[in-house]
């Protein structure tokens, strides 16, 4: 997107220096790499990282309302509401498409939205990387209000862990090792001392936490939250000490109601024009638009595009039991942004925010980029290409 930047990347790139960067990932992390990398970070122009800013800040005057906590109840699924729900959310991550407006000018138009975090560690990580295997140019930044790995790493620290030892402090998911994610845990218990601990590994005494770890059963006091809890049910059988709804004596970062709140039940609360026209389906009492082929159909309670409709049809929209709980969103159309060798290749853009508990307003730290040639963004659309993955963006100054 930024021409010089990407012709002097594309000029010095080389196949041998990108599996050395793959390589070196291999040797500090074996095994733990479950996804695509992209060959390119992506360069972001003033221009449009200002557009994603503004955009992002009038997302979060919609969030920061006093009432939005009211209009997103409903969002709570009655049989998931965890107890100890905090003001707001710790994290909030917002995907962009990086669309062209009527004028041809690039423009970000809203994808999704989550009150949950997201791989802050490797990202920082990852960035670092590139800068050591490929030539970034010194008027480009992957972080904002910090100048340093090290500097971004202390604000992950800060409210991560708090003032709690870092190891009360656990990272919470299900079964750990096998999520494609797990290269980020690693990570975080690398550069903040908080390791990954299994739902099923935690014991339940009254209101108290454990988890045991060489031989020694340790009390959780925080919880840096990564358990999308909508996953257990893949697991029916499971057979725990805690259940997520128990009432329990920890404090929670990225409480698991925020998941609810924001995310996409949050979008047709947003009028912007960096924001597609969204409705529930529920809304639109039966008077569908004419033109379905230019919606898009979601479930609100899904992630990672299941249950997505891109070819919706009355017939389909009819059949929906419970419309209150989809929502019908106006295309995108992906603007093919990022010259590789052999074309273009379309770009979405999260910008990923952290919220301590006494700050009034979440604050931009990092952001992460998806590269596409599939229909759409993700690794089952986009097996057999190039130049297309996950990856990292640095930002004009």
């Amino acid at each position: 997107m930024h021409k010089e930047a990407r012709q002097a990347y594309n000029e010095s790139f080389t196949e041998n220096k990108y599996q050395a960067f793959l390589q070196a990932i291999e040797s500090d992390y074996p095994g733990e790499l479950d996804f695509r990398v992209a060959e390119t970070p992506v360069f972001v122009p003033a221009k449009l990282k200002e557009n994603l800013i503004e955009a992002c800040e009038e997302i979060i005057a919609t969030i920061t309302a006093n009432d939005f906590k009211g209009k997103t109840q409903r969002a709570i699924p009655a049989d998931q509401n965890v107890p100890g729900e905090n003001e707001h959310s710790s994290f909030l991550a917002i995907d962009f498409a990086v669309c062209k407006d009527e004028n041809g000018g690039l423009i970000p138009q809203l994808i999704e939205l989550q009150g949950f975090a997201s791989i802050y560690a490797y990202q920082g990580y990852l960035s670092e990387k590139f800068k050591a295997h490929f030539s970034i140019q010194d008027n480009f930044q992957y972080t904002f209000g910090a100048d340093s790995l090290n500097a971004y790493v202390g604000k992950l620290r800060d409210l991560i862990i708090g003032e709690e030892n870092p190891e009360q402090v656990i990272l919470l998911e299900i079964f750990p090792e096998k999520q494609k994610t797990r290269i980020d845990f690693a990570l975080t218990e690398k550069l903040l001392g908080v390791k990954a601990v299994c739902y099923t590994k935690l014991i339940k005494e009254g209101k108290s936490l454990f988890y045991e770890k060489d031989g020694r059963k340790i009390k959780v006091k925080r919880i840096y939250n990564r358990l999308i809890f909508d996953d257990l049910q893949n697991y029916p059988d499971l057979e725990t000490s805690y259940h997520f709804t128990d009432e329990v004596d920890v404090t929670w970062v990225g409480h698991p109601n925020w998941f609810f709140r924001i995310s996409k039940f949050t979008l047709p609360f947003l009028k912007s024009k960096y924001v597609p026209e969204t409705k529930f389906v529920s809304d639109y009492m039966g008077n569908f638009p004419a033109d379905l082929d230019n919606y898009v159909l979601k479930p609100l309670f899904s992630f990672a595009g299941a249950g997505v409709q891109l070819h919706v049809t009355r017939e389909i929209l009819h059949s929906i039991t419970d419309p209150s709980n989809y929502i019908l969103q106006k295309k995108v159309v992906y603007e093919p942004v990022i010259q590789a060798p052999d074309g273009l290749v379309k770009c979405e853009i999260r910008m990923m925010y952290i919220w301590p508990d006494r700050a009034s307003q979440p604050e931009l730290v990092t952001s992460l980029s998806r590269l596409s040639r599939g229909e759409m963004i993700g690794v089952r659309f986009n097996k057999d290409f190039t130049w297309v993955g996950g990856t990292a963006c640095f930002f004009e100054k």
